[in-house]
């Protein structure tokens, strides 16, 4: 799953010229409204409120901001008209592709997300096609450089952890955790002074479809697209792009 930890630095990236916009408070807003509905306005008490929380720290959103949403959602103001809803189709070269998204309008959001998939060479499917190829994990990234240990330091921390699985390249680790793991976990990690440059429950595909050229600038074109939408949180697909492609097209 390397090619999730590239296109995720990208996202960061990509995520703070958003925020400049103002795109990427609009998408967290929407999380930390939801989260604190569904679950209450404390963060000790209520995990997916402190992930969007720790979601707008890293974007950058300030303090003031963050308490004024979560006291709406905690209101039930605005809140209420959101509802979750996942769309799921695939892309060129037959990627498989899964989409949250937060809407006040499923047919605008079902409108926005199929026209985005037909203009780059993808299809809408039906509820359930694509599903059964991705698990809901817990995953916590880590770059090495940016932890005081070496990598067999932090793959032993990772084992003691719990952890289900974890991948390495060199540079970067992937820890993998059953979701309802995945908070202890990640306070384990926060315990030993370890920063994550990743650490959320997301939808990892069960396998993957290797997409080159032409396909690969489509694929990352159409996701980029789909994400750029207002109604859309995350967009989990299953591609697979060799290295120096990727770095080529992703850019």
């Amino acid at each position: 799953m390397a090619g999730h930890s590239k296109w995720a630095n990208i996202k960061r990236k990509k995520s703070r010229v958003d925020a400049e916009r103002g795109k990427a408070f609009t998408k967290i807003s929407r999380e930390l409204l939801v989260a604190a509905r569904e679950g209450g306005p404390d963060p000790e008490e209520n995990f997916r409120l402190r992930l969007a929380i720790d979601k707008a720290r890293a974007a950058n959103m300030p303090n003031d901001s963050i308490q004024r949403v979560i006291k709406r959602g905690a209101g039930e103001s605005d809140a209420e008209s959101l509802e979750e809803v996942t769309y799921e189709g695939y892309g060129p070269g037959g990627v498989a592709i899964m989409i949250s998204a937060m809407t006040d309008n499923r047919n605008r959001s079902a409108s926005d997300i199929r026209y985005v998939f037909s203009k780059n060479g993808g299809n809408l499917g039906e509820t359930g096609c694509v599903a059964w190829m991705f698990q809901k994990k817990g995953l916590i990234v880590v770059n090495l450089d940016e932890i005081d240990m070496s990598e067999d330091e932090f793959v032993n921390l990772a084992i003691e952890s719990g952890a289900e699985d974890y991948e390495s390249d060199g540079t970067t680790v992937e820890v993998y955790t059953k979701p309802e793991d995945f908070e202890e976990a990640e306070k384990f990690f926060e315990s030993k002074g370890v920063r994550f440059s990743t650490a959320e429950v997301t939808m990892l595909p069960q396998n993957t479809v290797k997409v080159t050229g032409k396909a690969a600038q489509q694929v990352l074109n159409l996701v980029e697209s789909l994400e750029d939408l207002d109604d859309v949180q995350q967009v989990y697909a299953n591609f697979d792009i060799p290295d120096e492609e990727f770095e080529a097209v992703a850019h």
